[in-house]
């Protein structure tokens, strides 16, 4: 089966068609500046040359319309008709309480999901826009929709709730929900598999690192702490967002710098993190090209980075008491060595070493803890829309 997997945001739709029984990718692509002018749309077949065409997207309609056309065309088209899509897996941001796990698209389904619009106001509009227009190109065909926070439902009451008055739970459901679920899910699930463990008694820390990053406990498979809150915004530092700071400081800067609400959060969001800090880039090559000049906002930006993961590694590692393996995912993670190096010389406590020929590798599964390590490290690489592919098969098929 042909599974079409669509990841929409406000202004752009990342797709994948994938074989869900070989797990090939056919083709792949990327529309961007929906709404915007200058749109257009990235399309490349499995082995062939990546096309960009220039092309009018005023909305989320036009934009799929594009990829189903691509997918058709009979130039570079990798299927005959949309008779050979099998079904459509959807990024879903936020689920809120009201999902535990992926669930097939209903009228019922829509509805909750736009309950929880409140807590993910830029993204789940977005998802259910390319949700309704996939159903309404392909009516026939199979919509799942896979949840970012879903993986994170697992944990106990005591990882989830804020300090904060009770009826703020009750009321508004103002809680933990964790972010990056689908990666954290495979990661979590690929490393117990290529590190030998016991997927029934297993400690596994995943470190998301990219331009968003969060950090995951996983005890026997299920999710029992992460980094992210209520919204992508908590956590460690990230290309553009803060990361966790006292609430006061929202206050602190509105009254210096004399802004509103909405004001001091778009500088959280947007204007903080490694690019705030450094004042040079929230791109990881740039920063350490800067560090390497002699740039001292760089070097410190990269170390209060590296401290911060450091300090959750610890911190789940007590909240499990114990770990197996610590796993590193994502753009950053699987990339650049240096960051995974200084992030786990804090670890010598647990008995980490790093095999430092091992950690130049980049984009792939490799081991690269000591053969001494008392805990395993390891790059697995991420793939969301292969999890995304695996879950709508599971149901779609059930």
């Amino acid at each position: 089966m042909n599974i079409l997997v669509i990841n929409c945001g406000s202004s752009s739709l990342k797709y994948q068609l994938i074989n869900s029984d070989t797990e090939a990718v056919l083709a792949k692509g990327l529309c961007e500046r929906i709404g915007i002018e200058g749109s257009q749309i990235t399309y490349q077949p499995a082995g062939g040359e990546k096309e960009v065409t220039v092309s009018p997207m005023p909305t989320h309609t036009q934009a799929i319309q594009m990829v189903l056309d691509a997918l058709t065309n009979k130039k570079s088209g990798v299927i005959a008709s949309l008779a050979e899509v099998g079904a459509v897996g959807h990024r879903v941001v936020h689920g809120g309480e009201k999902f535990t796990s992926s669930t097939v698209i209903t009228d019922e389904a829509m509805k909750a999901i736009e309950e929880c619009n409140d807590l993910a106001p830029l993204h789940n509009p977005a998802n259910l826009i390319g949700i309704r227009v996939c159903s309404e190109l392909m009516p026939n065909v199979p919509q799942v929709g896979v949840f970012d926070t879903a993986f994170h439902q697992t944990m106990p009451a005591k990882a989830y709730l804020y300090g904060l008055p009770i009826e703020y739970y009750k009321n508004y459901k103002v809680r933990r929900y964790g972010f990056h679920g689908t990666s954290h899910s495979f990661v979590s699930k690929r490393a117990v598999e290529f590190l030998g463990l016991d997927k029934d008694n297993s400690k596994v820390i995943v470190c998301h690192l990219g331009n968003g990053s969060s950090i995951s406990a996983v005890q026997n498979g299920k999710c029992v702490d992460t980094t992210m809150g209520l919204t992508p915004l908590e956590g460690v530092v990230m290309g553009t967002r803060s990361g966790s700071i006292d609430p006061a400081i929202v206050e602190y800067i509105a009254k210096k710098e004399n802004l509103d609400l909405a004001g001091v959060m778009n500088v959280l969001n947007k204007k903080s993190g490694l690019q705030g800090m450094s004042g040079v880039s929230s791109d990881m090559r740039d920063l350490r090209a800067a560090a390497a000049e002699g740039n001292e906002d760089a070097k410190n930006a990269i170390e209060v980075l590296c401290y911060g993961i450091a300090k959750y590694v610890g911190g789940y590692v007590a909240a499990m008491n114990g770990v197996d393996a610590i796993v590193f995912t994502a753009g950053i993670g699987e990339n650049v060595g240096m960051i995974r190096e200084k992030v786990c010389s804090y670890l010598g406590f647990l008995g980490v070493t790093i095999d430092a020929k091992a950690n130049e590798a980049m984009g792939e599964e490799v081991v690269i803890s000591g053969a001494d390590s008392k805990v395993k490290v390891a790059v697995i690489p991420t793939n969301e829309e292969l999890a995304i592919a695996r879950e709508t098969k599971r149901l779609v098929e059930a």
